[in-house]
């Protein structure tokens, strides 16, 4: 690690709750399926859906330091938010269950699907089994506010609760992906590799905000995120994305005044389909591909979407020949059990 982002990193506290560094494999059987090998495109993936806490998933960077925050503080009670299959609050409860904490959750209905499978299978089902506290709200409701309202009357009682935003995305939780961003530079320096594009989903941001603040504090390297967007339409996640960038460079003391906005933060709006949730017939097709080809899971609304913008690029012939790309596995594998309807016949494709 480059002594500019240990010593960043040092200031905060932080908790084990994966293995670090994530393993990074070629998916070569998806090279030649998909086309990429005739390009010379080399498809690689870092597999950070793995984890010894909760079932994996790329929000347990963030939680290390948010949790390692709340230790700090004394903290007893944590309450985040979320929608109804939220990974961020399966991993929260996980996380709390695992380091003693009270965990509460506030999930949204933020998906118009009202089945028994989607409202009570998949990361509810863990949510349950944690141990959290579970809130469900109604559509159009602010659940900021009701976490707000739920922390005060908490402390009213003597009680010591933190709220930790959607997707654990703050400037403090983003420090997860910059961590994340040196273990890909580390990478490629012991493997001769220099990835042309880091390929990640945007929701709440955290995830696409960590890795740009930390290639470009660690090694000036702009531009090579490639995110798409999942959650807002792209120019709501875009300014979003530069906002929560800015705010973790400044956590790290770096200077964002040489941030080159419309370059350094890319975010592709093209696939995330008529709203978050929904399925879309590439979301199911590169789900399907990656299963068939190597054996890895995606899950529905955040990896699997991604997913399927990289192999629309990739036939679309907007990735840059004989370059290697590298797709961030985020995790999310129990929502797969809340979808189980829309793959449904993929035994027959």
């Amino acid at each position: 690690m480059t002594s500019v982002l240990k010593s960043a990193f040092e200031r905060h506290a932080r908790v084990a709750l994966m293995q670090q560094p994530t393993p990074i494999a070629r998916l070569t059987r998806l090279e030649s399926l998909s086309g990429a090998q005739t390009r010379g495109i080399r498809l690689f993936v870092k597999r950070d859906d793995l984890g010894e806490v909760g079932g994996g998933g790329n929000k347990l960077r963030k939680l290390e330091f948010l949790l390692g925050y709340a230790l700090a503080e004394r903290v007893d009670t944590v309450i985040t938010l979320g929608g109804i299959q939220s990974n961020h609050a399966r991993l929260t409860a996980a996380a709390c269950a695992n380091l003693g904490l009270t965990c509460e959750l506030v999930l949204a209905d933020m998906v118009p699907r009202h089945d028994a499978e989607y409202r009570e299978g998949g990361n509810v089902m863990l949510d349950r089994l944690f141990g959290a506290k579970l809130t469900f709200l109604s559509p159009g409701s602010d659940a900021r506010s009701v976490a707000a309202a739920r922390a005060e009357a908490l402390r009213a009682r003597g009680h010591r609760p933190m709220v930790i935003p959607a997707g654990g995305s703050s400037a403090l939780g983003a420090l997860g992906y910059v961590k994340c961003a040196q273990e890909i530079l580390d990478y490629e320096a012991a493997h001769g590799v220099v990835f042309r594009h880091v390929v990640v989903p945007n929701g709440s941001h955290g995830t696409q905000a960590g890795l740009v603040a930390g290639f470009a504090r660690a090694a000036g390297r702009g531009g090579i995120v490639r995110a798409y967007s999942v959650l807002s339409d792209r120019e709501t996640t875009y300014v979003n994305t530069v906002n929560l960038v800015r705010e973790t460079l400044a956590l790290l003391d770096a200077d964002a005044s040489d941030l080159k906005e419309d370059v350094d933060i890319v975010v592709q709006g093209d696939y995330r389909g008529q709203a978050y949730g929904l399925p879309t017939p590439a979301m199911v097709d590169a789900v399907r591909l990656l299963a068939r080809s190597e054996g890895i899971l995606l899950d529905p609304v955040y990896s699997g979407k991604a997913f399927s913008g990289l192999l629309g690029d990739l036939a679309n012939d907007r990735l840059p020949p004989n370059s290697d790309i590298l797709f961030v596995a985020t995790g999310g594998t129990p929502s797969l059990f809340a979808y189980r309807d829309t793959f449904d016949g993929c035994d027959q494709a």
